[in-house]
This record gives C-alpha cells, sequence and structure tokens, in this order.
C-alpha cells in the first residue's frame, strides 16, 4: 500500500508515474499493489506498507499481530494519517497514539519509538485495517536542489525525477541516454536510483556544469560533449528535453532530426516538450503509447512516452 502527496499541477505527472511503476493509477492518494518500489524513488509517494495482516475490525489487527516473535529486537508502530474515513468517523490525535499503544501491547518485542530494529505501520482505508512493515520516503530528490550550477529552463528535480521513473521503471539490466542532458538534472535524479544512464550535449560550458554537478554528489557516468547524430550505441530508453521550440528559433527540420536520432539509438523514449510535436514524433517513426502535462505557473510541459 503506497500513500501519495502532490499538489495539483503535478497530478497528470504523479499518475503517470504510477502508471509506469504500477500499470494502474488512483485518484485517492493511496495505491495498492503486488509491485514492490521503494518509496525514495519517487517524489509523490510518502509512505510504503507492506501488509502482513488486515481485517475488517481493529481487534483484528490486534489477535493476528500476536503472532509476531521479534525476541530481543525493538519496534515502533506508526498511525499512517492517509485513510478515507468521514469526517465524523475522523480519529484523533490522540485516538491515534492510544491505537499505537495497543498495538504494541499485543506484539512480542520492546518498543523504542527512536531508533526501533523494525517500524510497522497500522492504516484504515475502504472499511478495513491493514497492519504491515512501514517504510517513509526520505525525500532524496530535495537534496539535489542544491547543486552548484543550474540553469533557468532545466527540469525541477521533481519532474526530473518522475521523468527518469517513468523512462526507467525498472532499472535491472536497463541502459539508458539523456541525449540533451543540460547540466544533468535528469542523470542527477536517474544515477541516485540506481539507474545506468549516460549524458551527452552538444554545448561544451554546459556539459562542465553536468560534470561539476554530477561530482558534487559523488555520482559517475560518462558524459560526452557532442551532437545526438555522432552517437553509435543502442539504448533501451532515452530522456529527450526539447525546450527548444519555445526559447529559441530551432525549426522544425532540426527537431524532427533530433526525433529521428533518438528513434535510432533507443526503444522507447520520454519526450519532454513545450510544444505541439506529435507529428513530428510519428514522422521519426515512434507511437506515442502515454503522456500527461505538468504545470509550473503559466509554463506547461507535456511528458509524452514513446515506443
Amino acid at each position: 500500500m503506497y500513500t501519495y502527496g502532490y499538489r495539483l499541477e503535478e497530478i497528470g505527472l504523479c499518475q503517470l508515474e504510477m502508471r509506469s511503476f504500477f500499470g494502474k493509477q488512483s485518484d485517492t492518494g493511496l495505491l495498492m499493489s503486488e509491485i514492490a518500489v521503494h518509496p525514495d524513488r519517487s517524489p509523490f509517494m510518502r509512505e510504503r506498507i507492506e501488509v502482513l495482516y488486515e481485517g475488517d475490525r481493529l481487534e483484528e489487527i490486534l489477535e493476528q499481530v500476536e503472532q509476531i516473535e521479534l525476541r530481543d529486537q525493538t519496534f515502533k508502530v506508526i498511525f499512517v494519517k492517509m485513510n478515507d474515513l468521514a469526517p465524523e468517523d475522523k480519529i484523533e490525535f490522540d485516538e491515534q497514539r492510544v491505537i499505537e499503544r495497543e498495538i504494541g501491547i499485543h506484539i512480542e518485542g520492546e518498543a523504542d519509538v527512536r531508533r526501533p530494529d523494525h517500524v510497522f505501520g497500522i492504516l484504515t482505508w475502504g472499511g478495513r485495517w491493514y497492519f504491515g512493515s512501514y517504510i517513509k520516503s526520505k525525500a532524496v530528490w530535495l537534496t539535489h536542489m542544491r547543486k552548484p550550477r543550474n540553469y533557468s529552463i532545466a527540469l525541477s528535480t521533481r519532474v526530473a525525477r518522475a521523468v527518469a521513473n517513468i523512462a526507467v521503471p525498472v532499472p535491472m539490466q536497463v541502459t539508458a541516454i539523456d541525449p540533451c542532458c543540460g547540466i544533468g538534472t535528469v542523470l542527477v535524479e536517474a544515477l541516485s536510483m540506481g539507474i545506468d544512464i549516460v549524458g551527452r550535449d552538444s554545448n561544451p560550458f554546459v556539459v562542465q556544469g553536468t560534470r561539476e554537478n554530477l561530482d558534487h554528489f559523488h555520482l559517475q557516468t560518462d558524459v560526452v560533449c557532442g551532437d545526438i547524430s555522432e552517437i553509435s550505441n543502442h539504448y533501451d530508453a532515452a530522456v529527450v528535453d526539447m525546450p527548444y521550440n519555445h526559447f529559441s528559433h530551432t525549426s522544425s527540420e532540426a527537431q524532427l532530426s533530433l526525433l529521428q536520432h533518438t528513434r535510432r539509438i533507443a526503444d522507447k523514449a520520454v519526450i519532454v516538450t513545450v510544444g505541439a510535436i506529435d507529428e513530428l514524433i510519428v514522422s521519426a517513426g515512434f507511437s506515442i503509447h502515454d503522456r500527461c502535462t505538468t504545470r509550473k505557473g503559466n509554463f506547461i510541459r507535456q511528458i509524452i512516452v514513446c515506443t
């Protein structure tokens, strides 16, 4: 069970990331799936509960947790605030603490609220109670906002992290490239999640900034100064941020060439654009598989998943 938090303008991006991870989305702020994703990966995930026990009544949970034997190990129980209770059924703070203590009494082990060996979560949703191992997101992406080199039109760390997840939801044995990497915002997020990705940009000053940012976070990968047309390797996925049609006079022909080379070097591409380029994407040989928009003020980006 995953709990989510997002701003109104991020709903589409969050749900596209959900569909990439789980093959489905949720409109409620809670998603259930048998697929395991660590909550640190997503900029929108708050918590994950690996469900051990469930029941229609809290008393059923109390009976089941008696099976837990931690011996000399310590534990902590957290009441997860996310729920779908009606206002009149809201469980207030003091009652939440009572429930935590009551569950703790039924667990064989020593409670430790500061440095427990095990953390458990209790949550109510859809008229049922769920209990299991609890993992809270550390919001790793927040630390990446403080990088030495920045670029005014670069993706935000939140968007970059989501885009990396959409491009490579399962990193194992997957290779990726950001052929127009700018100052490396996507590279930083992807590498921090264990994604095997390399970068490239045609601007040598920008490439230097990318390398400085990677060094700052102790991340390593190949970052080459060069045009996408020079790439001979093939990758499973590519992330291509195309701000050019908004901030410069790059022609449709140049954009088409970029997309065609992306099609040549990658099986899958996540295209980030502020312009309507569906026809160019199709002309380049891609099929549009999924998409969303994300907004920052009046500035709207499209994130388009192509195969």
